[in-house]
């Protein structure tokens, strides 16, 4: 398994994982019609858009085993413009199947590294509160920030605002996996 930057040729890798993560972490949280009207093409569209006109300092990351994208990440700079950090972690989605082997953990942290070297010194991540996957960010011992409500599929849900205000320590202090 190989963690590299991802390629505008990975669009359709990372759309299909983006599309099948959503269904298996989400099954049960959020609306069925929801998750059965996602669409690979739809995503397919944004994330070509995404990597082929990258922001300043974003970053997107794969994972991918023998050929196949089998998770990404996506970072930059925060996007509200309200909160005490200079960075988000956009995305991070594994298929279930490739959860806790590490492969999470690479992702962030080539991310958090990609942030620190591209001048960003702390992050952000906004997590459904009813995400079992908020077990893995809560592992690298965030600062929880706030909560909101966001409305999916017209309906809203709590997430919470998980912050690390210096990346550097991020990265030397967590060795958690996911």
């Amino acid at each position: 398994m190989i963690i590299r930057e991802a390629m505008e040729k990975d669009a359709a890798g990372i759309a299909e994982v983006h599309v099948k993560s959503w269904r298996q972490t989400y099954q049960g949280i959020v609306s069925q019609q929801f998750l059965d009207e996602l669409s690979e093409d739809e995503r397919l569209k944004i994330w070509r858009q995404i990597l082929s006109s990258p922001q300043p300092g974003a970053a997107v990351f794969v994972a991918e085993e023998k050929g196949k994208i089998i998770g990404f990440a996506s970072f930059g700079k925060e996007r509200t413009g309200e909160l005490d950090a200079d960075s988000e972690l956009y995305a991070i989605y594994l298929l279930n199947e490739y959860k806790g082997n590490k492969v999470g953990t690479k992702l962030f942290k080539r991310g958090a590294e990609a942030l620190l070297a591209n001048g960003f010194s702390s992050v952000v991540v906004w997590v459904l509160n009813d995400n079992p996957s908020r077990l893995f960010y809560e592992s690298f011992k965030p600062i929880k920030l706030t909560e909101q409500m966001i409305d999916i599929g017209g309906k809203e849900y709590k997430e919470t605002a998980y912050h690390w205000d210096d990346i550097k320590n991020l990265l030397k202090n967590n060795s958690s996996g996911d």
